[in-house]
């Protein structure tokens, strides 16, 4: 890797536009770089959940996610340069793999979970419904602009990934999952 950023400012983008790899400028909130950005924050809250997780001692779930944050940083590649495709079904297939493999010792789900019952719990559902939202924003981008097709479902098997992590957290520390309760119908 020869090139280094050395200069961390480059008021290129004062007057609310950014470049892409490929040299084209769009502006800032291009749906392009709205998903750019919700990959980004996607693995920046991947990188918290990580780290909450290797504080429980929970290495397990912590390997499975560390190769997440580099492929989600392929995508954050991916979204840089448009027509350039890294995430592919192979990719989709692993995701496939670990929600089959945690949710196989999980009870099956009778009520909605609401986020919560430890931090690690309510980290893998934060970084689920970040994921989500980035899943959405690149959804819109779609609407716009041809995009890799491998790379929404990869999204969206992640978030379900997140998801069945965060009920193998509350099985693995023995937490309760909190269970939505609705509200009390009002006596007549």
């Amino acid at each position: 890797m020869g090139f280094r950023l050395s200069k961390l400012y480059t008021r290129t983008g004062d007057e609310g536009q950014t470049g892409l790899a490929d040299g084209r400028r769009i502006d800032k909130d291009h749906p392009r770089i709205e998903a750019m950005g919700s990959v980004d924050e996607l693995n920046s809250v991947l990188g918290m959940l990580i780290a909450d997780l290797q504080a429980q001692e929970l290495s397990s779930i912590c390997a499975a996610l560390a190769p997440v944050q580099h492929r989600l940083f392929d995508l954050g590649g991916e979204l840089a340069v448009p027509g350039h495709d890294i995430i592919g079904e192979a990719e989709v297939q692993e995701l496939e793999a670990l929600i089959d493999s945690y949710n196989a010792d999980l009870e099956p789900l009778k009520n909605f979970i609401l986020p919560g019952g430890s931090r690690c719990i309510a980290s893998a559902h934060l970084a689920r419904s970040v994921c989500r939202r980035a899943e959405r924003r690149y959804l819109s981008l779609a609407s716009e602009e041809a995009v890799n097709q491998q790379a929404r479902i990869y999204l969206n098997r992640l978030s379900d990934l997140l998801f069945v992590i965060a009920r193998t957290i509350a099985r693995l520390e023995q937490t309760p999952e909190v269970l939505w309760q609705s509200k009390p119908k009002p006596q007549a």
